[in-house]
Formats: C-alpha cells, sequence, structure tokens
C-alpha cells in the first residue's frame, strides 16, 4: 500500500496579513492507493480522503490525464461535485497530470468550504459550472486556487531599499518575485467617503539570480527600513487555464463590504487563462460585493485572453465618513501583480449600463494591459506603474488611475466623463508621463456633458502619505473628441477638469503642494461642436503649464 500526505502551500499566507489562507483550501488531502474503488469521502474532520485503485493508477498513468468523473462528479447540474473537483486535482497536482472536465457537464458548486487547488494544466472545455453562492460557509474561500509548488524565503542581508534601485544585495536562487513592506510608513491616505488611515508601504519587484532588478517594473518607494520582505522563485513553466462556462448564482447578503471571493484565484506566475465565460445571475436589491471572479495576487506575468466576463450590480452601503456610498464590486481583480495582460476580453452587459460596477479593481500593480478589450472600466486604486490601453473600448467608468510611470491610451475608444480620470480619494497623483494616441473620447457615452479630458480634484489640504503630481509631460496625437451633445453654455473642450475650484488667485496657499503639468503636446486634435480646445475652467491654476501644438 502507498500512501502519501499532501499539504498544499498557499502564496497568499505569507506576503499580507489581509490574505490569509482559505480554510477549505488549507486542510489536507490524504491520498492512498489501495484495493477497491477509487473513492472520496470526508472524514470528520473535514479534510478529503482520496483512495485511487491500482487499477486506475495505471490507466490515468498512461493517458497522462484525469477527469472530474473519474473521481465521482457526477455533473449533472444537481449534485455538488466539489469534493471530486478538488479530489481530481490534488491527485493530478502530485503526479503532474493533465486535468480535463467531461465534455457536456454541468457541475454544481454548493456552498461548502472547499477549495480545488490547481497546479496542473487544466482544460475546462465546453463543461458548466454553476457556483451557488446564496448560502456559503466561508465568503473568503475561493472555488479554484492557481497556485504554485515553489516555497518562498526570506533573502538575507536586505535591510533598505532606493526608488529605482537597479541590484539588491542578495544572491537568489533563480529569479524571484520581491515584496518588500515598510509597516512604519502609511502611504495612500484615502480621502472622502471611504477614507482611512492609509496602508503600510508595500512594493513588489523582480531581480534576477545576481540581483539585478527588472527596471520595466521598477522600485517605487524608498525603504529607510523593513518590517518584512519576501522572496518567491518564479516558475519557468507556463501553466495553461483553458475553457470552461462558469455562472455565479448571486449572493443575497447584507449591502456591506464583505467581499464575496467564491472565484478562480491565480497566485502563481507565468499562467495563461483562455477562453473562460463567466455571467452571475440572481442579483436582487441587494448583496455583498464581489472581489472578482479572476483574481490575480502575488505574482507575475499573467495573461487572460479571449474571455467573457460579467460586471456586477451595484449596491450602496454606509461610508467610513458616515455617508452612503456605492460599493465597488468587481469581476477582475488584481493585486500586488507585474505584467498583467487582458487580451480580447468582453463582458456580457453593456459597458456603458451605470446599474452595473466596473469591471476591474487593481491595487500595487506593475505594467498592466488591456489590448483588443470591450470593457466598462480600467482602474487602478493604490498605483500602477506603468499602464497600457490599446485597441480597446472602455465604458462608462472609462480609465482611474493613480500611479507613475507611463500610461499610454492608443488606438481605443474611451465613453467615461473624462478620457483619463486621476482618482481624487487618492489625491488624483501621476508620477510620470501620459501618452494618448490614434483615440476617441466620447464624453459620457454620449449624454451631454462639458468635456475635459483629464480630471481629478486635489485641494491641497489633505495628507495622503507622498508628494502628489499631475503628469509631468501629456502628449496627444490624432484625438478626435465626439461633444456634439453639449450644454447651450458649452466653451469646448477642456484639458484639465476644474481640480481645485478654490485656487483661482495667489492668495490660495496649498499646505500639502500638488505639482502641475509642466507641459502639453497637441497634435491634430477635432472636435464635433467645431469648439476649439481650451485649457480648464480654472486658468489660473494650469497658467503655468506650456502648450505645444504641432
Amino acid at each position: 500500500m502507498a500512501k502519501y500526505t499532501l499539504l498544499f502551500f498557499f502564496l497568499s499566507t505569507f506576503i499580507m496579513e489581509v490574505r490569509a489562507q482559505p480554510p477549505g483550501a488549507a486542510k489536507y488531502v490524504v491520498i492512498t492507493s489501495e484495493k477497491g474503488k477509487t473513492a472520496v469521502r470526508t472524514n470528520e474532520k473535514g479534510q478529503l480522503q482520496v483512495n485511487v485503485s491500482p487499477g486506475d493508477v495505471r490507466k490515468f498513468k498512461a493517458a497522462g490525464r484525469v477527469h472530474y468523473s473519474d473521481f465521482g462528479a457526477r455533473g449533472d447540474g444537481k449534485t455538488d461535485d466539489i469534493d471530486a473537483i478538488a479530489a481530481t486535482h490534488a491527485f493530478a497536482n502530485q503526479n503532474k497530470f493533465l486535468v480535463k472536465a467531461d465534455e457536456g457537464a454541468t457541475y454544481y458548486i454548493g456552498g461548502k468550504e472547499r477549495t480545488a487547488v490547481i497546479q496542473t494544466d487544466t482544460d475546462f472545455g465546453t463543461a458548466a459550472f454553476i457556483i451557488d453562492d446564496t448560502e456559503v460557509q466561508n465568503h473568503n474561500a475561493p472555488v479554484f486556487m492557481i497556485s504554485s509548488v515553489l516555497q518562498p524565503f526570506t533573502p538575507e542581508s536586505i535591510s533598505s531599499l532606493k526608488r529605482n534601485q537597479e541590484k539588491i544585495t542578495a544572491s537568489l536562487p533563480a529569479p524571484c518575485l520581491i515584496t518588500v513592506t515598510n509597516a512604519h510608513v502609511k502611504r495612500y491616505i484615502r480621502f472622502g467617503l471611504n477614507q482611512n488611515n492609509g496602508s503600510p508601504q508595500t512594493d513588489i519587484f523582480v531581480a534576477d539570480q545576481s540581483g539585478k532588478v527588472d527596471m520595466n517594473a521598477p522600485i517605487i518607494w524608498d525603504f529607510d527600513q523593513i518590517t518584512n520582505i519576501t522572496a518567491l522563485p518564479i516558475d519557468e513553466k507556463t501553466l495553461y487555464i483553458t475553457g470552461g462556462r462558469f455562472t455565479t448564482i448571486a449572493n443575497k447578503a447584507e449591502s456591506k463590504y464583505t467581499y464575496y471571493s467564491r472565484n478562480i484565484a491565480i497566485r502563481r506566475s507565468n499562467v495563461v487563462a483562455d477562453g473562460l465565460e463567466h455571467r452571475v445571475t440572481g442579483e436582487a436589491d441587494h448583496g455583498a460585493p464581489y472581489g472578482g471572479f479572476i483574481n490575480i495576487s502575488d505574482c507575475a506575468y499573467v495573461t487572460v485572453k479571449n474571455t467573457v466576463l460579467t460586471g456586477h450590480k451595484t449596491y450602496s452601503t454606509i461610508g467610513a465618513a458616515g455617508k452612503p456610498v456605492s460599493m465597488g464590486s468587481y469581476d477582475i481583480s488584481v493585486s500586488r501583480a507585474l505584467n498583467v495582460s487582458f487580451v480580447n476580453c468582453s463582458q456580457t452587459n453593456d459597458i456603458n449600463d451605470r446599474t452595473y460596477w466596473g469591471i476591474l479593481g487593481s491595487n500595487y500593480c506593475k505594467n498592466l494591459l488591456y489590448d483588443k478589450c470591450t470593457l466598462s472600466r480600467f482602474d487602478a486604486h493604490m498605483g500602477v506603474a506603468n499602464a497600457t490601453i490599446r485597441n480597446s473600448t472602455l465604458g462608462h467608468m472609462g480609465i482611474n488611475a493613480i500611479g507613475s510611470g507611463l500610461l499610454t491610451v492608443e488606438n481605443s475608444t474611451i465613453n467615461g466623463r473624462t478620457f483619463i480620470n486621476l482618482r481624487s480619494d487618492y489625491g488624483s497623483t501621476w508620477q510620470g508621463e501620459f501618452f494618448i494616441r490614434n483615440c476617441v473620447f466620447v464624453p459620457q457615452g454620449g449624454k451631454a456633458a462639458s468635456a475635459a479630458l483629464i480630471g481629478g480634484s486635489n485641494s491641497g489640504e489633505h495628507d495622503f502619505g507622498y508628494t502628489c503630481y499631475m503628469p509631468e509631460r501629456i502628449t496627444i496625437e490624432n484625438l478626435r473628441i465626439n461633444d456634439s451633445n453639449h450644454p447651450e453654455d458649452y466653451q469646448g473642450p477642456a484639458i484639465f477638469s476644474n481640480f481645485n475650484p478654490q485656487m483661482t488667485g495667489d492668495s490660495y496657499h496649498e499646505k500639502f503642494p500638488y505639482a502641475k503639468t509642466r507641459e502639453v503636446v497637441l497634435k491634430n486634435i477635432t472636435t464635433a461642436s467645431g469648439k476649439n480646445l481650451r485649457i480648464s475652467d480654472n486658468p489660473f491654476m494650469f497658467k503655468d503649464v506650456e502648450i505645444i501644438t504641432q
């Protein structure tokens, strides 16, 4: 008798305390190979006990793959198949087998606290998955967790870091994802209805074996001291997840910030998710928000392509300021991740329907890409270093960002209130440049509006934990502004919205000075209204901006 005990390790436990291990995934899975039938059961501790008959072991090894039905999944759309699905992946992980869903099957996944851990290529094919969130034991437990077998470690002799530092004093076993925190410094001290006291200074970057930092995703903060640092070797082989038609039956919980994470959580570097579909049904007049059906965190080099997603209905609650606030609810979430691309992705509902929240939320990311996407929103909450949107159409929530580096928008149509909105709750800051080329701007999706290209707000009175900047240089080439639907007193589109209505003369002094744009380069800007592009409704604030027309 051969007996193997597997304890699956998850990246989410070591990087941030808020990323606790989902209990359904953290339990042991005991795999045995004894005479009798292949069977899956749960013991009194809630652990999965999987017995694979010797004959089936030989058969699976010869095929190099396993199916969910091999471990008892019914696929009838009624029987809860999560234990069979989790067992299938556990056995596949142990033996490095491909997992393939049964063609035509419909797998029902109820509210049991159980996470299927994926560490090998998986083909969901044309199978359907019904994820029922109406009665859930643990709303934080993912349904699927794509994880690495590699384990993190603490690199020695690194006591400080500098912004844009090119090399760290560490010898690494392989290229690693480095996560570093200084808990004594708070950044992103949020302003407004969701105000808070900020978050510990955090950064994430890639270094090679010699400690050389990938400068395409540079260190963005000075770390005078480090309270936590972790290195995780990056998986060399790409893991592929393909197909699958997923439907979430929405929760009907109280409308408050208890984010549901019944999702596909990607916690491994070098992953391609191709051809997934996710729909949502059963949304009522209330419910808790969602933290992303595709939830990418603590990893690098992830591509999601040819994927169809769904915006979630917007619910409101009482925010930190004691006033009603709309809750963000996402079908895509990216956090502490580098080089993440969304290619040829779309959503099932109208990208301009304001009853649905914008589809993406992200924090602490670098090098995010939309290419050939039709989605309601691009968003960077707590900063992004470098982002690109190309060949895409964005809906009513448009482009919302704060961060640094280069933000590029090209060959795209934007339907937001402004072409780019610099989030005011984080200081409307972008320390770098904007480059806009070959685009169309439809203010508020064609509703009557006074057009402004760059939106935001900063009074200079709030300490966000960092100096706030407007992009130093903005280059706009070949932009068509479809502003034919506008108010009677419309003066023409503005480059900048009125960031600070109080700043109308030299007597106004900012407690926390806001660094203004130095230069705007314009080439071939046309408007449907026939009116010329102007600087702002607040020309005083932008009086020192140099406008270069080519």
